[in-house]
């Protein structure tokens, strides 16, 4: 179908993407801009348990040369995800989403959902001069729980900044001006979150940075008590926050 020049997209649960992965490689090799939508995206999926949790799955999909891995974070980032999809001609794309509920950002109080296109953006930042003490990053359904965190630290006097990166690969395509816009270098402390395993984060928190990650498979239980047992939450994200601060 996509050799036909028709727009083929198929879907299935996260964890599953293992058995398409011949079909993804085999389409970033050929240059043919399938498109692979993924649900049920992390340990959200509850009493599932570890055999229906990825894990590992967005480091695996994002280390395939020529695929674009889109990962947004509330209902505004799926939409300009599309627009972003719909451009493609060249790259297959994996979009992946979350079976939670997710809340919709005010987007009169934080950045237009338009950055989705630049791989990362700004969401909101309370440095005046644009120096924040520290930079809060999350993709998915941890944009939400890290929006709070970032109005906890604010709440606090902490010069904070939140970034959304729904895509590693489209916010490499960009210049290095705007990488270090969104990602200053002088700020050296640095928050990732994500409910995945922690490899790659390294790139963009550093050596003295962290990420709030997962370092095993996931357990079966609630939604609630699986966040709170690994960390996945406003107040654990904000100590962290607090943490790296201090280094």
């Amino acid at each position: 179908m996509a050799l036909s020049k028709v727009r083929a997209y198929g879907s299935g649960f996260m964890v599953f993407s293992d058995f398409s992965r011949p079909a993804i490689r085999l389409s970033a090799i050929m240059e043919i801009p399938v498109v692979y939508i993924f649900t049920h995206d992390s340990i959200g999926v509850g009493e599932d348990g570890p055999t229906h949790q990825p894990i590992e799955h967005l480091a695996s999909l994002r280390a395939i040369p020529g695929l674009i891995t889109l990962r947004p974070g509330d209902p505004n980032e799926v939409a300009e995800a599309w627009r972003v999809i719909m451009q493609l001609r060249h790259e297959p794309v994996c979009l992946i989403l979350s079976r939670q509920a997710m809340p919709t950002l005010d987007r009169t109080k934080y950045a237009a959902a338009s950055g989705v296109k630049s791989g990362a953006y700004v969401l909101a930042c309370n440095a005046p001069d644009g120096k924040p003490d520290v930079i809060l990053m999350a993709t998915g359904s941890e944009v939400g729980m890290t929006v709070e965190a970032y109005e906890k630290l604010k709440a606090e006097g902490v010069k904070a900044r939140i970034v959304s990166m729904p895509s590693w690969e489209l916010f490499e395509h960009q210049d290095q001006s705007y990488r270090d816009k969104v990602l200053p270098p002088t700020t050296t402390a640095r928050v990732a979150v994500e409910q995945a395993g922690d490899f790659g984060w390294s790139r963009y928190v550093g050596l003295k940075g962290e990420v709030v990650g997962m370092k095993s498979f996931g357990a079966s239980a609630p939604l609630k008590e699986l966040q709170k047992k690994f960390g996945f939450n406003a107040e654990n994200i904000a100590a962290v926050a607090k943490r790296v601060m201090g280094r």
